[in-house]
This record gives C-alpha cells, structure tokens and sequence, in this order.
C-alpha cells in the first residue's frame, strides 16, 4: 500500500571502517554526479560564445533564446531517461544504471565538441546539437534517481541527510567545474576572438574524458544492501507499473520539487545570463560571480543536510518555502540595480542561503517516500517532469519576459511556484521520522 510508512529503527553509530566504507561509495558515486553535471551546463556556461554559430542574426537576446529553448529541450527528454534507467536501476542494479548513464554523456559531449557551425553545414547544425542535447537529457533523467537513490541507500540512517547532500555538492560542482573551465580560457588561455571561434568546444572535449573516467570509477561501486534485500522479492510488473500504486507519493515529489527546482535553475543557469544582460557586468565580472556564488553554495549543502538529521527534512523545506515566498521579489529586484559585482555576489548569496533548504535535502526526502523495489523510477520519474514543466524552463521563461520588455513578470512567476510548493511542504510527513527506506516490497 501506498501509504503505509515505516519508523526508522535506532542503530548503532558508525565506526571508523564503516565510515571509511560509506565514504568511498559516497565519493565514487559523487564524483560521476559531478561529470555528468559538468557535462550538462557546460552548455549554459558556454551558451554565450557558441550561440551566434549555431543560431544566426543580429539579437543577443533571441539568440540566447535559442540557445536556452535546446538548453529546455535537454529537460523535457529526461522523464524519457528516468523510465528506462529507472528500470534498469530497480531491476539490474544501482550501480549498473550509474555506469550506462555516464557513458551515455559521454556520447553527448563529445557530439557538441565536433559538431560543425551553421556558417559550414546549415540547419544540420542546429540539428546536431539538438540530438547531442537529447542524448545528455536522456542521461541525465536516468543520473538523479540513480544517484540520489544509491547516495541515500549507502549513507548511515543516522547521517543520511549529509550524505545524500554531496548529490547537490556535486551538482552544484559540476556547474562550478564548468564556470571555472570559461573563467581560466577567459584569463588566462584564450582571446575573446578565440573563444567565440573555436574555444567553446574544449569544454565539452573535457567533458567527454572525464565522463570515460567515471564510467570505469562507476564499474567498482559496490551494490548497496537495500538493493541486494529487495531482490528476493517476486516482481511481476514493470517499475512503471509498479509505481503507480504510491499516487500519493507521486504527487508529492512533484509538488514539493516545483518551486525548489524553479529556483535552482533561476539562481544557476539563468544567472550568468541575467548577470551579463540585466545587470550588465563584464564577462569577466560575470563567470566570477557565478563562480563565487556556486562554491559557496557548494558549502552550505552538508551543512544544510546534516541539520535535517537532527531537526528533520520538513523544517528545512518550510524554510525554503516562506523565505522564498517573502524574498524572491526583493532580492531579484536588488539585484537588477546592482552597483558593483561585489553586491551582485552578496545578493545571490544571501538568495542561495535560502534556496539550499531545498537543494540540500530534496534528494534524500524523495527516496524516503519510496520502498527499494520502485525507489529508483519513484525518485526520478516525477522529478524529471517536474522538473523539466519549472526547472529547465525557467531561462527560457525569464528570457522570452525580458524579450517583451516585462522581466520583473518573471520574479512573481518565480514568486508563484515557490509558495504553491510551500503548502505541499506545510502538509507533508516529515521522511527522517516516517521513512519507507527499510520496505523492500
């Protein structure tokens, strides 16, 4: 039954080997989440360079457009990646699905670093870069229920809370990984001229290699035992299948992910644009605000999770929730007048102390609501739709307002999802104290 939850038990607190145990899985499978992110946005981080070759015309903005709505597009095909991986995942293993979906970025990647300009084939090369960006999408759908999944089953039930935020760290890295990437050709490398002409590709050149590291890291990964315990149990239908009997969770995943998920993209993908067009610093200025920003944001994540474990997720999520509501206005429109980048800095730290309620626990609370033999599908599948109806679209949505000349819409549209995620929050179980992570039904 759907709705039948389970007390965590006391255990035993872990000892020096059982730390150093659950470390190196943590490590191993966090370090894969982070190729496979950085893979991802280093299409955002480099939209500004590549997307004049890809998109011609005279408008900044509309190419940008352009570039953000296949930026979208890579999100829309991830429910797509989470049914297949998430199958694969409850049926063949956590560890198995991990190790295809790296590979499979690393496929994408490697599409976009070669793919000619429209100056040299035409409209095949948007196309190209379209079917690269459906093969990340793809891979990426199939990553976060994984990953989150396989963090969340080899954390200690005591410290699960901070295990599973380095999912977020290594998100969030992924992203710094790709921003630092621009700031040293930027500074260091590269002209202007340059990387507008062939530089952009050697990010996603990087990115292929390292995605083939991780995919013989992934190779190693031990199977976690929620998986192994779950395997005697008779499967007669398909993860799919299996998983709409848990409506109930379903809905909540979706609604508890919709504003988080809306403001994380706001405050990562679409910042670098709206620091450079809005509030119109330099390039430079630019990458090392956001890089500024992400890392930050990077330390607050097991800060932030190893509070949950003592004060549980729902209090964390209520946070985000009323914060977002009360602030999002006034920190969007601060911003926007910003003097210096100093205080562009300043603001979109203070935004992502109140956004790291949600990033920093998101994943583990998802896997709480779900039993070990549909967890996988359970985390990712409304995730991924959730996510790409409010988180991928949230650039394009904020662009396509700043092209009407209404963008201060975007910050009431932005205002609106996180507050109809607030009373999901407000009404939910707490998952630390009512948690389905011990069913293996």
């Amino acid at each position: 039954m759907g709705g039948r939850v389970s007390v965590t038990n006391t255990v035993q607190p872990m000892d020096r080997a059982d730390f150093v145990k659950r470390g190196r899985a943590v490590f191993i499978g966090s370090v894969g989440n982070l190729v496979e992110w950085y893979d991802f946005y280093a299409y955002a981080a480099f939209a500004l360079y590549f997307a004049h070759q890809f998109f011609p015309g005279d408008d900044i903005v509309v190419q940008q457009l352009n570039a953000a709505l296949l930026f979208a597009f890579g999100f829309l095909v991830r429910p797509l990646g989470s049914i297949i991986f998430g199958h694969i995942a409850d049926r063949r293993g956590r560890r198995t699905a991990l190790t295809l979906s790296v590979a499979l970025m690393c496929f994408g990647s490697l599409l976009i670093a070669v793919t000619p300009t429209y100056d040299s084939i035409g409209i095949a090369a948007p196309i190209m870069l379209f079917v690269a960006r459906l093969l990340q999408g793809l891979s990426l759908g199939g990553e976060y229920g994984a990953s989150a999944t396989y963090l969340s089953e080899v954390a200690h039930p005591n410290h699960r809370g901070f295990f599973s935020s380095f999912q977020y760290v290594t998100l969030i890295g992924g992203q710094l990984c790709a921003v630092l990437v621009l700031l040293l050709l930027q500074k260091v490398f590269l002209t202007e001229e340059q990387l507008m002409d062939w530089g952009w590709r050697i990010p996603f050149i990087i990115g292929a290699l390292l995605a083939v590291v991780a995919a013989l890291m992934r190779r190693n990964l031990h199977e976690t035992e929620s998986f192994v315990a779950a395997k005697s149990v008779e499967r007669k239908e398909s993860s799919l299948r299996a998983l709409m009997r848990y409506p109930r969770e379903l809905m909540l995943v979706v609604g508890l992910t919709m504003g988080g998920t809306a403001a994380f993209y706001t405050y990562t993908t679409y910042m670098q644009k709206y620091l450079k067009l809005t509030v119109q610093l330099t390039s430079e200025q630019t990458t090392l605000v956001t890089a500024g920003s992400l890392l930050f944001a990077m330390c607050l994540q097991p800060i932030y999770g190893a509070l949950s474990d003592v004060i549980g997720r729902k209090w964390l999520l209520i946070g985000f929730g009323v914060a977002g509501t009360l602030f999002t206005i006034p920190l969007l429109t601060a911003l926007q007048t910003a003097s210096s980048a100093l205080e562009a800095f300043f603001l979109i730290a203070l935004a992502w102390i109140i956004v790291s309620g949600y990033t920093s626990i998101n994943a583990v609370v998802k896997a709480e609501l779900f039993p070990t033999t549909v967890r996988a599908t359970g985390v990712a599948l409304p995730y991924a739709l959730t996510v790409s109806l409010f988180g991928g679209t949230a650039e394009p949505v904020a662009l396509w307002f700043k092209s009407i000349g209404q963008e201060q819409w975007f910050y009431y549209y932005l205002t609106m999802c996180i507050a109809t995620s607030l009373l999901v929050y407000v009404f939910m179980r707490d998952t630390r104290r009512e948690s389905a992570m011990n069913r293996h039904e």
